[in-house]
């Protein structure tokens, strides 16, 4: 039997009528209307009501978007607690990343992240991906990788893939990784900011992405780019020096250039090309 929530008062009080004053079965319902905002179920099996693509409504939880963290922890702590370990961060270690890894680390710091390694990054990445290692020990960070070595790809596709077809490189690198990344998942969080690009303007906090078939989470969709920054330095986070060399946005080596416009801090990425997205969040 389904129950829809409308308060927290009048769940108790209809609890109270449907169990007779079991404790037992009450505990179990209560916990699942905190973990769950949408719906309970009388069994409180998590895999009842959890949010997935199969199962996917227009969310009505409404997030607070406090001062601190602009909603931010608390859409987090609520996809851990609807999740539990069925959810991924798939990573770039930009600077929206370092935040996020931060934050992610207060609500649950054994959380599992995923960098998607082309075997092209920047060293700098690498070394920052090092870093963060360090600073935050229990996190498990999986280096997810592609199929095909970069030897593999040239035998198949010719040399430097990247420049004569940019979009199946990233198909090969990124986007086939991230399928198997999230092949056992039933969510994925990502660090997309509606300042990013015109293309992130309308993203939500919860979002159904018919890309990967799963639920993707941003929480850093109402940080500005001065308050992500405002944040590593008040916490003194590690970071990649790159962004103090001109680039806001880092992917690829071989993709990335320097950007000179705060009204595109993409702009740097695949110059020339007529390329903005690497197919992760189109």
């Amino acid at each position: 039997m389904r129950y829809k929530i409308t308060s927290l008062q009048s769940s108790i009080k209809e609890l109270a009528s449907q169990t007779r004053g079991v404790l037992t079965k009450a505990h179990r319902i209560i916990v699942s209307v905190v973990k769950t905002p949408f719906s309970i179920f009388e069994n409180g099996s998590k895999g009842d009501y959890m949010l997935t693509y199969a199962t996917w409504q227009e969310p009505t939880i409404k997030f607070e978007v406090d001062e601190s963290y602009k909603g931010a922890l608390e859409v987090l702590r609520w996809s851990y607690a609807q999740y539990g370990d069925d959810i991924v961060y798939a990573c770039s270690f930009g600077i929206e990343g370092i935040v996020l890894i931060d934050l992610i680390s207060k609500v649950k710091p054994n959380a599992t992240i995923v960098f998607l390694d082309t075997d092209v990054h920047f060293k700098e990445t690498y070394e920052t991906i090092e870093r963060v290692k360090q600073k935050y020990p229990q996190l498990t960070i999986k280096m997810q990788k592609p199929k095909l070595t970069l030897e593999e790809q040239k035998e198949q596709y010719g040399d430097e893939l990247w420049k004569s077809n940019p979009n199946q490189c990233c198909d090969i690198r990124k986007i086939k990784p991230l399928h198997e990344a999230l092949s056992g998942a039933k969510a994925w969080i990502s660090g997309l900011r509606r300042e990013q690009s015109p293309t992130r303007q309308h993203t939500n906090f919860i979002n159904r992405d018919d890309k990967f078939k799963s639920i993707k989470i941003c929480p850093l969709i109402h940080w500005s780019w001065k308050e992500i920054w405002r944040y590593v330095s008040k916490h003194d986070l590690t970071y990649n020096p790159l962004h103090d060399q001109g680039y806001p946005s880092i992917g690829c080596e071989h993709c990335t250039q320097p950007a000179f416009t705060m009204d595109d801090l993409r702009a740097g990425r695949w110059q020339g090309t007529g390329k903005t997205e690497c197919g992760l969040h189109e």
